[in-house]
Formats: structure tokens, sequence, C-alpha cells
């Protein structure tokens, strides 16, 4: 087991990794981590083991404990062979720029096919769109609007997201967490 040394920080500042039991992460985008008060009754209810510490800890009266910076589940959940269609995900695919003019700024989503043309809001439909695009494209088709995305809208699976997802990564990464995660990147000779 590793203990890693941090400044002085509120526990707050000390969420965990959450890893499956083959120590992946359960999801990278968005990563997976818990509070830590998440982390430690999870501890105490038994369903993790504790990979890695913060020098952290926190106390009761009667109780003592170093946080959690990485956890791992004690059962196996199988990933999802898709990912859920969210927000966040439709910008990933996407990579948080808009499929019109390629701006990264006041994104918003667009139905391809307008819903009142009979668009459905799906995966095959939905790209990510500044809100000037959006405004300027309006309730039209694409060939009406001469706008077209740059690419396709489509279902990606969650590979696709992975790797995209690897060029923003999260704003926080704890050292403790290095060893866990891009484990699939390429290695450097």
């Amino acid at each position: 087991m590793t203990i890693h040394c941090q400044p002085t920080v509120s526990p707050e500042g000390c969420p965990a990794l959450v890893l499956n039991a083959d120590f992946r992460p359960l999801s990278y985008y968005p990563l997976s981590l818990w509070s830590w008060q998440d982390a430690i009754k999870a501890v105490f209810l038994d369903r993790v083991n504790i990979v890695s510490h913060y020098d952290r800890t926190v106390r009761s009266p009667s109780f003592e404990m170093r946080l959690p910076s990485v956890v791992s589940l004690k059962t196996y959940i199988k990933p999802s062979r898709h990912p859920a269609f969210t927000r966040f995900n439709v910008f990933l695919r996407d990579r948080f720029s808009c499929q019109y003019c390629g701006t990264r700024e006041e994104l918003t989503f667009d139905h391809v096919v307008p819903r009142s043309k009979g668009g459905m809001t799906t995966w095959e439909n939905v790209v990510a769109a500044c809100s000037v695009c959006n405004l300027r494209k309006g309730d039209r088709l694409t060939n009406e609007a001469h706008m077209w995305p740059v690419h396709n809208p489509y279902q990606p699976t969650v590979a696709d997201l992975h790797q995209n997802g690897r060029a923003f990564p999260p704003n926080y990464l704890h050292e403790s967490w290095m060893d866990y995660l891009y484990w699939d990147s390429e290695l450097e000779p």
C-alpha cells in the first residue's frame, strides 16, 4: 500500500478514485470519483478495498482513519457497451467543438433534423453546436440553412469516448491515481 503526502487540505479536497474489481476506473469521462464521505461509507459497508491513502486523517471521538485516495470495488461491475446519451457525452464525442463552425464557446446541442420536422433526440441526430450556429440554423434542415455538421452524428462506443477524452484530462489528478489511469496508453521505449 502506498501513502501519498499532500499539504493540509480539507477533506472535501480529497476525492477517491473508484476502480472496478479489475483495477480499471469505473469510468474515465467523467472520471469515477467519490467524495471522502462516500468512500469511507463504502469501506465500512465492506464494498471496497483501500488501494491508496491520502496523508489526511479524519477523526471522531472514538475513531481515526486516513482518507482513501484510491479504492477498488470488491464486486466486478460489467462496463456498459454503449455510453449513456448525455449532453456531456455528446460534447465529448464531438470533441467539445461546434460541429458547424468549430468554436468551443457557448456550446449547446442541435437536432440536425429539427424535432418539428420529425427529428429524434438520438445519437444519430444530435450534434454539439455553439449558440450562434444553433440560432442561425434555427428550425431548418441542413440543406435549407446551408449548414452541415463537420462530422455526421453517430452513436459512439465507450472506446471512442475514451480516445476523445484523452485530449481533455480532468482538472484534478492526484499522483496516487496515475498508476490506474491511462493503463492502456502506449508506453514509451
